[in-house]
């Protein structure tokens, strides 16, 4: 025992000796320059301050990227030891570059009264005016990173104030730290002790307090060293207060504090000579005899090693067979990267084949003319679409996915209220109910929406759309689920003998029709009131009761619970523990979701299209809920056509379009001539519409014109495809670019059917192989999760608690972490990389897997 202790020791001594002078070692190996995209920036390590400002995504501030990996971020003053999606955020002001000083510095401050009380997840600020500066100076290999104010802190401030940097879990969990010479271990999970913090809320009691902390001594690719040279560091588990919150490291502002209120010293570690391990990019599905097939090899901008690109088949009997050995084509730079193409596309052996570039390897991938027949497309309609069914009890064998939720649907919202979800009902409720009153018929129907359990209209009429022209393009009777609406049932993998698709377009239409015939309008969106309910992961039916709330006199309660002018109210809903007054509310069960209205003519403009193709396809399944959706489009467009305005163009024509084909009726066509400048200004929006109704437009004039332009289009999408090696548009904002790829995919099968000799299917299939693997950065696996060799298995969906994912169910996709560094990070809660969405997400990438099939096999 004793020898076990003292080499335990000795092991300790010697990684802190290690540590110690390696990263004495780098501090004196030269300075950090800034580039020219005005980033610090050496072979293995980034160091961006405030290019990104979505810290409620983990996305800005101070960021560290070492090897190739965001490690640490959101280096910033905040008002909580471990914020959350609603707490305060500073307002950011210049940003200055400075190359002589080799330092940036942003200029910040508190309150912005932009999010006070408004938009998208409005945030309460308290009452605190803070003006400060943070500043990033490269001292050799290590970082002074500093924090001016220019006035103390308020007295009622001091200790709620301090400076954060965040650790991404997921690579140090296991892994080790020291703080001031004591070691810890990151935990898997959160642990206790918990204590209240000054708002009332629990937080995770530090897990070390010192001066000096040093991440991950045994990863030489992830070592950090922070030091601090006024107060002292404190390393929180931010998970103890939110799930998806990222260890922390912290200190406080001190009293009387203004220049250097906060000093620290970063010094990461970066292994000499670093280079980017060469990625090979190909579709984890595979590929169809018939389509261009080509490896996407991604490298260091600074590689120059020059390997041959080697396609190899395996055998039946095991081992390979190289089929074709070349040197890789040169693509060129792209975001931080090198690109070099390999195209084997005269390969149609039918077989299992795998790509290697030196010592880095592809996953083994199909060609088959079958690749699309099975595990591709279906797990979206077997899998995801069932599992996000609203209203309904769904079963998969021994298994509950969930039980029937929210059968209590819906109470009208409150006036003049801002959600905490970006919903707002203004000071009427636009319908013949009052706040608070049971709106009949809406405990039908619907999908719940992405990671969320509301229900968007637009999500719901999205989906219905695209599912409707999937099944008139395809025709698929693909039938693995029994669905019986009226016993509010659904068991997966048990066929019923209706098609799957058919059923889902129907429950659709059942939660839109039940809004639209009930309140005499489209709802915006349904959607639960607390933030308790909100934040909720498992199963959506135990969010509510499923008993219909009867107003009891405690309205006036349940209006406080609404006011968003005591900060931090929404944490309290619910929780009887943190908050007495909520049990009355708990007790009477006021917990049924809000109906929310608006007056929004883009956003009925754009549902008006889906229920006009829903109602093609509904005709002979279900004749009744065919005439209904038609009838709602109908009326819809005879209150809204005439409205103009550049926001309402683009649906307009869209609706236009769907009533063209379902009704055939003049004076739609005629409507659809008169907006033939809007069409034409608008081509790029619209030109994958117009593929489709053109055939019912009996004019030269009308017809040549739209024929100009759509070759104008296809010049611009030319263009924008070729700027990067994967054939497809890249330039997203902060949220994956994977959904506007599969739309533009979606898009681009209507442009290629309407004007084959224009468009090919080739940015189509480019389009589909970006989802399954073929996008930048190092995480090669399908957005598709369940699909293909490697894919999405930690996901943003409703059970993302359980670091598990929902197959089927397509993920936001590789966001860009500004200004060049493409990211998809195993981990369950980042919405703007992983989150499954309705509408955009699943069907859209059905419907691209399905198109492919078809031309492929038919053309």
């Amino acid at each position: 025992m004793k020898m076990k202790r003292r080499f335990a020791i000795f092991s300790i001594l010697w990684i802190s000796c290690w540590t110690s002078a390696v990263l004495a070692q780098e501090a004196g190996s030269g300075d950090v320059l800034i580039n020219e995209l005005e980033y610090f920036e050496k072979p293995g390590l980034n160091v961006m301050l405030f290019h990104d400002f979505y810290p409620e995504g983990h996305q800005g501030g101070v960021a560290f990227i070492q090897h190739g990996v965001r490690t640490a971020t959101n280096g910033d003053l905040r008002l909580e030891p471990t914020p959350g999606q609603w707490q305060p955020l500073p307002k950011m002001g210049d940003r200055v570059v400075d190359t002589k000083k080799n330092e940036i510095y942003v200029n910040l401050s508190f309150p912005d009264t932009s999010k006070h009380l408004k938009g998208f997840n409005p945030i309460v600020y308290p009452d605190l005016e803070m003006d400060y500066t943070v500043r990033v100076t490269s001292e050799g290999s290590a970082f002074r990173v500093t924090v001016d104010l220019k006035e103390p802190l308020p007295a009622e401030w001091v200790g709620k104030v301090g400076f954060n940097l965040e650790l991404f879990p997921t690579d140090l969990f296991g892994k080790s730290y020291y703080m001031d010479g004591r070691s810890g271990l990151f935990p898997r999970q959160v642990n206790g002790p918990m204590y209240k913090d000054y708002r009332g809320e629990f937080q995770a009691e530090p897990m070390a307090v010192g001066k000096k902390l040093t991440v991950a001594p045994e990863m030489p690719e992830q070592l950090l060293q922070i030091e601090s040279f006024r107060e002292e560091l404190k390393l929180i588990d931010g998970r103890g207060n939110h799930n998806n919150g990222w260890y922390v490291v912290r200190a406080d502002v001190s009293a009387g504090a203004t220049t250097k209120a906060i000093d620290w010293l970063i010094t990461p570690h970066v292994i000499p000579n670093w280079l980017y391990e060469p990625v090979v990019h190909v579709s984890q599905v595979g590929y169809h005899p018939n389509q261009d097939k080509k490896a996407i090899i991604e490298l260091d901008k600074n590689d120059g090693s020059s390997h041959k690109a080697i396609l190899k088949k395996l055998s039946a009997s095991g081992g390979y067979e190289e089929v074709k050995s070349v040197s890789p084509e040169k693509w060129g730079k792209f975001l931080r990267y090198n690109y070099v193409i390999l195209d084997f596309s005269e390969v149609k052996d039918p077989g299992l084949y795998q790509v290697s570039y030196g010592e880095s390897k592809s996953n083994v991938f199909k060609i088959d003319s079958d690749v699309y027949k099975r595990h591709v497309w279906q797990p979206t309609l077997e899998y995801f679409l069932p599992v996000q069914m609203c209203h309904m009890r769904v079963n998969e064998k021994y298994k509950v996915w969930h039980g029937l939720c929210h059968d209590d649907d819906a109470l009208m919202a409150p006036t003049d209220i801002n959600h905490f979800d970006g919903y707002v009902q203004g000071s009427s409720t636009l319908t013949k109910y009052k706040p608070l009153e049971h709106v009949p018929g809406l405990n039908v129907g619907g999908w719940h929406d992405a990671g969320d359990y509301d229900l968007r209209v637009e999500s719901q009429a999205g989906t219905v759309h695209i599912l409707s022209l999937a099944y008139e393009e395809f025709g698929s009777d693909y039938d693995q689920t029994y669905i019986d609406q009226e016993n509010k049932l659904v068991e997966m993998l048990h066929p019923d003998g209706k098609p799957d698709m058919l059923q889902q377009v129907e429950h659709g239409l059942l939660t839109i029709l039940g809004g639209y015939e009930n309140l005499g309008r489209l709802y915006r969106g349904i959607i639960c009131p607390s933030l308790r309910q909100y934040v909720m992961l498992g199963d959506g039916s135990t969010m509510t009761d499923n008993v219909v709330y009867q107003a009891k006199g405690n309205e006036a309660d349940f209006d406080g619970m609404w006011s968003m002018k005591v900060a931090n109210e929404f944490s309290k809903m619910y929780d009887p523990l943190s908050h007495k007054d909520s049990i009355k509310l708990v007790a009477d069960k006021l917990d049924d979701r809000m109906v929310f209205t608006e007056e929004n003519p883009s956003r009925t403009l754009d549902v008006i299209g889906g229920l006009a193709a829903a109602s093609r396809v509904m005709k002979e399944y279900n004749p009744d809920l065919s005439q209904r959706s038609l009838k709602a489009a109908e009326e819809l467009w005879g209150i809204y056509h005439e409205l103009e305005g550049k926001r309402l163009t683009n649906n307009k024509i869209k609706a236009l379009a769907e009533l063209i084909l379902t009704t055939e009726k003049d004076e739609y066509k005629k409507e659809m001539l008169a907006m033939k400048a809007e069409i034409v200004q608008n081509i790029g929006n619209v030109g994958w519409v117009m593929g489709r109704v053109m055939p019912h437009i009996d004019d030269e004039a009308f017809q040549e014109e739209i024929n100009e332009a759509v070759v104008g289009l296809k010049a611009e999408i030319d263009k924008q495809a070729g700027e990067t090696p994967f054939g497809v548009p890249y330039r997203p904002h902060i949220w994956g670019a994977g959904w506007g790829i599969q739309s533009f995919g979606y898009r681009q099968y209507f442009l290629h059917t309407g004007w084959p000799e224009t468009f090919s299917r080739e940015y189509m299939l480019s389009a589909l192989n970006f989802v399954l693997g073929c996008h930048p950065g190092k995480n090669t696996q399908s957005f598709a999760s369940g699909v293909g060799a490697e894919s999405l298995l930690v996901a943003y969906g409703v059970n993302r608690g359980e670091w598990s994912y929902i197959p089927g169910g397509v993920g936001s996709g590789t966001a860009l972490i500004r200004p060049d560094f493409p990211e998809l990070k195993v981990w369950p809660f980042l919405w703007q990389q992983t989150e499954y969405v309705m509408g955009g997400g699943g069907t859209n990438f059905m419907f691209l897997a399905l198109a492919s099939d078809y031309l492929l096999s038919n053309e």
